[in-house]
């Protein structure tokens, strides 16, 4: 059997399994899970092909500061198509189209923020890693030819120390970035931050760089998995104003992280009732605001 035959057989045994559950999930809400988790992984598939693909060539045209800008959008509609889901951006002053280079930052859900990624990547911007991803094989070599910005903490101090080397390449290149302060994904059911992690603030400080704050509402409605939940639907995404950071130091960054994840709180309660058409009651963990982190803190995933 030729690899060709084998690709076309997986795939239409893939879809007749997939469209399988989808059927199931009319009689049993559950099987919409499998359904849309099926769907969900082979679109990522789909997607990283084509984002290895868009960055050989864009790389050769001289664009690869839009590499993971096209691969992203391509998430989004192949996503979409597939899971029934959609993020709806709010950009009244067009942040995303005129802010350049910029530290981004996000609050950090679940795996599926790479289809809201998808919906709001602005150009020439790129996600963070770490430096020691560049030599794995093919996503190490797909995070090179797509302009990533690496950050080496092996052989740094402290986040400052970490951020230095990144800082200078988003002025160099011009290039913005997308970072994740909270350092890892919440799952959480009702809208929570946690605590954030100072490499991103950092970063921009050094980079003389604004913030902006990119909020999403809390999907738990759409997507939990502890309770099988994932059916279609539409979450809000807002952007705020960026944070300018020129004449900060180092010394102004803990205030800097608290004031902003505090902004962001705030708009993810205004934003999940919007999302669930409901008042939302604050959780008790909303009131924390702190920002504590220690190390060398730079997570974008």
């Amino acid at each position: 059997m030729s690899i060709t035959d084998f690709l076309i057989k997986f795939l239409a045994g893939y879809a007749a399994l997939t469209t399988f559950f989808y059927t199931l999930s009319l009689a049993i809400p559950k099987a919409g899970f499998i359904a849309r988790a099926l769907a969900a992984y082979i679109s990522l598939l789909i997607c990283a092909l084509f984002g290895v693909l868009a960055s050989i060539v864009l790389t050769l045209l001289g664009k690869q500061g839009i590499a993971q800008w096209a691969t992203a959008r391509s998430f989004h509609y192949v996503m979409r198509l597939t899971t029934g889901i959609s993020f709806r951006v709010d950009d009244p002053a067009n942040v995303l189209g005129t802010v350049r280079p910029a530290v981004f930052i996000g609050n950090h859900q679940t795996e599926l923020d790479v289809l809201m990624l998808g919906a709001m990547f602005p150009r020439w911007c790129s996600v963070t890693a770490k430096s020691d991803l560049k030599h794995i094989p093919f996503l190490g070599w797909f995070m090179r030819l797509s302009g990533s910005i690496f950050i080496d903490r092996k052989n740094s101090k402290d986040a400052r120390d970490a951020m230095a080397g990144a800082a200078k390449e988003i002025q160099s290149r011009q290039q913005s970035v997308y970072m994740f302060p909270e350092g890892t994904r919440s799952y959480a059911k009702d809208p929570v931050l946690l605590p954030f992690k100072k490499g991103a603030f950092h970063l921009a400080v050094q980079a003389g760089v604004p913030i902006v704050p990119v909020v999403v509402a809390n999907y738990s409605h759409v997507l939990h998995i502890k309770s099988m939940v994932f059916r279609a639907g539409t979450v809000p995404i807002k952007v705020l104003d960026p944070i300018p950071t020129k004449n900060l130091t180092a010394a102004d960054v803990d205030e800097l992280a608290r004031t902003t994840r505090e902004l962001m709180l705030t708009e993810l309660l205004a934003l999940t009732e919007k999302a669930r058409g409901r008042p939302i009651a604050v959780p008790a963990s909303a009131g924390n605001s702190s920002a504590k982190s220690s190390g060398v803190d730079l997570n974008s995933k």
